[in-house]
């Protein structure tokens, strides 16, 4: 089944329609007269890029080689490729004439097959967009566990700093490997067996760290607490982390973390909604920080609980195509913050922004990482599968917010309150604390 995909960071586990007119779309949406808006998030993982069920089923026709995109009711024509296609005679010599070469000098090992499967691969690295990748079949299966929130991992959330390409530990799960080797939230992951980190985008990292049960994978980590540097064996295990996690705190203050947008993570937010009312809430943080993103259909729905009747988000295509989704009259109403910081990417920034659009509640913390592109993931003819950019969206207003991020309504950039070396601890988080008092003071 194809897919639609919004994400930009990942765990050890890992890694968005009917068209309507935008006019009139901010008053579909009653203002909330608490707050302006608000974002809250947490991260588990890598850069990654948000996922929808293709829309168009795609079909090649050899003889013209033209590329026939059929949608709901029409049928267009997406692209006319030249007579010969892509694997013209030329192309197809200078193929053999490498391939000869290799044979005949190259001195390491390799197959056939890696040879195609680099050409592969290849092929869509030339497109030059991040997100964009092919995966092979053992590739591919390993891709699409990373949106169930079940796999063979070590049981840590992780985050890439997009400048420096460092790899931090964001989040170490309680009775997972991860913790049973001594590793620590902000400890730097800085190879992964023969691999440097900052070589390869965390989805690809990740996907090293991940293996079969039972198997180990090794490590070298750097911890700034005491500058000091580090390798262990970390033993793989099966793990099911949740997506949501929820707490009441002080002035019935519900609190909800969503580390990423898999495939339950509306469930889950229903259970933790569910507690929480029955509890007596009568205020909501959501936490977005560090959350990377994740599937197109998940945040609509958990958007959909939250929002009054009008557009979450609208996305268009290459041929002007417009798809919206859209929440109904059921809505919450409840004084909301949402926390976000630079690592809240993509399906993330669909909550912020319909959030902050509508006044629905109040972002706090720092500017989004700012993904506004859609992938959509094929299932090719082999078990492999292929993922490009399909689509770029908006938010409710129509804001194209891609290399540009939400800002927040409060800014305030996250500092912990702790000792150097201390576990993380509510209390002591000053964001959190920041959007307590606004939920409890106004101001």
């Amino acid at each position: 089944m194809d897919q639609n995909h919004i994400d930009q960071n990942t765990t050890d586990q890992n890694i968005t329609d009917q068209n309507i007119t935008e006019q009139n779309i901010t008053e579909q949406k009653p203002k909330r007269t608490f707050a302006k808006g608000m974002g809250l998030g947490a991260i588990i993982g890598a850069v990654s890029s948000l996922v929808i069920a293709a829309v168009a089923i795609v079909i090649y026709v050899k003889v013209t080689h033209s590329y026939i995109a059929i949608g709901v009711g029409d049928l267009s024509v997406v692209q006319n490729k030249d007579e010969q296609g892509l694997i013209d005679e030329k192309t197809a010599f200078k193929i053999s004439e490498i391939s000869s070469y290799i044979d005949l000098y190259y001195t390491g090992e390799y197959t056939a097959d890696q040879e195609r499967d680099g050409m592969l691969h290849g092929l869509v690295n030339s497109l030059g967009d991040p997100y964009a990748a092919y995966f092979n079949e053992t590739e591919y299966k390993d891709f699409m566990v990373s949106n169930t929130g079940e796999y063979a991992g070590i049981g840590a959330t992780l985050s890439q700093d997009k400048e420096t390409k460092e790899v931090t530990i964001v989040k170490v799960y309680e009775g997972t490997p991860a913790e049973e080797a001594g590793l620590k939230a902000g400890d730097q992951i800085v190879t992964v067996g023969e691999i440097d980190s900052t070589t390869k985008e965390l989805s690809d990292l990740v996907s090293q760290i991940r293996g079969e049960e039972g198997t180990k994978v090794t490590l070298t980590v750097y911890r700034k607490s005491d500058d000091s540097t580090f390798t262990i064996e970390v033993e793989r295990k099966n793990i099911v982390l949740p997506s949501v996690e929820y707490s009441m705190l002080d002035n019935k203050i519900g609190y909800i973390q969503i580390s990423q947008f898999q495939s339950d993570t509306d469930e889950q937010f229903d259970k933790a909604l569910e507690d929480l009312e029955k509890q007596g809430m009568e205020k909501m943080i959501i936490d977005l920080r560090d959350n990377p993103g994740g599937l197109l259909d998940s945040v609509v729905n958990i958007c959909d609980r939250i929002l009054p009747e009008g557009t979450i988000v609208y996305t268009e295509d290459k041929m002007g195509k417009k798809v919206t989704y859209s929440s109904d009259k059921k809505c919450i109403d409840y004084p909301m913050v949402v926390l976000v910081n630079g690592n809240s990417a993509s399906a993330s920034e669909i909550f912020a922004g319909a959030i902050k659009d509508y006044e629905y509640g109040t972002l706090i913390g720092t500017k989004t990482f700012g993904k506004g592109i859609v992938q959509s993931i094929f299932n090719l003819s082999n078990g492999d599968g292929l993922k490009i950019t399909t689509a770029n969206y908006f938010t409710p207003k129509g804001n194209f917010i891609h290399k540009v991020g939400i800002e927040p309504d409060i800014e305030l950039e996250y500092k912990f309150l702790g000792k150097e070396g201390d576990a993380y601890d509510k209390t002591l988080d000053n964001q959190l604390i920041r959007a307590q008092e606004y939920l409890t003071k106004g101001k």
